[in-house]
């Protein structure tokens, strides 16, 4: 069985955003693999273990964006690919859609590609389904199970997180996936993993090694701006006893139109 799992760099998830001269900035945060990918190459990983074949990490991004796959290769991943390009800088969701499909496609004989539910930076948890789309297969989200991975059958059965509950699924292979935490707690690298990630030769693909024109993004922020500022004046109420502090609050309640 060959997996892809799909996974991205981002500001880690402490870091505040700040607006300086229109230009969004993390700070001086670090750049670490986005959190919910992790659960998607957990996902990846079980099903190699319990199938057998090859997990291969992708990412889109600059030259830093190979510490994420680094971190994906140190959980167990057996390959890398970084897909970069000078023409993808600001792509949108279906951009990226378009080039992760293109290299999947190129990676080839794929059965399953995983995803994490959605990434911390642009919080839009659409590239899974676009991505599935441009590929033509059935797009599985919200997944926090696995229960059924037929190769001979070629099926797949999953069981969805939803409001109200969990929802059974099922689609034949191949198909992508996104997971969400309840699929399990990720494991951590190996030192092992480590050592090898380290000397990993991670390959980057250019658009033209992915045969594709430079997608144009259909989404656009064209101004970025900080919240404004919220003035915020405290005042403690004093009294007596309970009653007559109550009493105080609910007329300034009713005086400031709360109530």
């Amino acid at each position: 069985m060959k997996i892809v799992v799909c996974v991205k760099q981002v500001p880690d998830s402490a870091a505040k955003m700040t607006v300086e001269n229109g230009q969004v900035s993390w700070g001086e945060a670090p750049l670490v693999i986005n959190p919910w990918d992790e659960y998607a190459v957990e996902a990846a990983l079980v099903q190699k273990e319990a199938h057998g074949g090859d997990v291969i990490a992708v990412s889109l991004g600059g030259e830093s964006a190979k510490e994420a796959l680094k971190h994906a290769l140190a959980m167990g991943c057996s390959e890398a690919v970084l897909i970069s390009d000078p023409a993808l800088a600001g792509a949108d969701s279906q951009a990226v859609a378009k080039a992760l499909a293109a290299a999947i496609r190129k990676i080839g004989d794929v059965d399953l590609v995983t995803f994490g539910r959605q990434a911390i930076d642009g919080d839009m948890g659409v590239t899974a389904a676009q991505t599935a789309r441009i590929l033509g297969w059935p797009a599985l989200t919200l997944v926090s199970r696995i229960s059924q991975l037929d190769s001979s059958s070629r099926t797949i059965q999953v069981e969805r997180s939803v409001e109200d509950g969990r929802q059974v699924v099922q689609g034949k292979l191949p198909a992508v996936i996104s997971v969400v935490k309840d699929f399990g707690e990720p494991r951590y690298p190996s030192f092992m993993g480590i050592r090898k990630a380290s000397r990993a030769n991670i390959p980057t693909w250019g658009l033209g090694d992915l045969g594709l024109a430079a997608p144009v993004s259909v989404v656009s922020w064209p101004k970025v701006e900080n919240p404004p500022a919220r003035e915020i004046k405290t005042e403690i109420i004093a009294g007596s006893s309970a009653q007559e502090i109550a009493e105080q609050l609910a007329d300034k309640l009713l005086a400031e139109k709360v109530l």
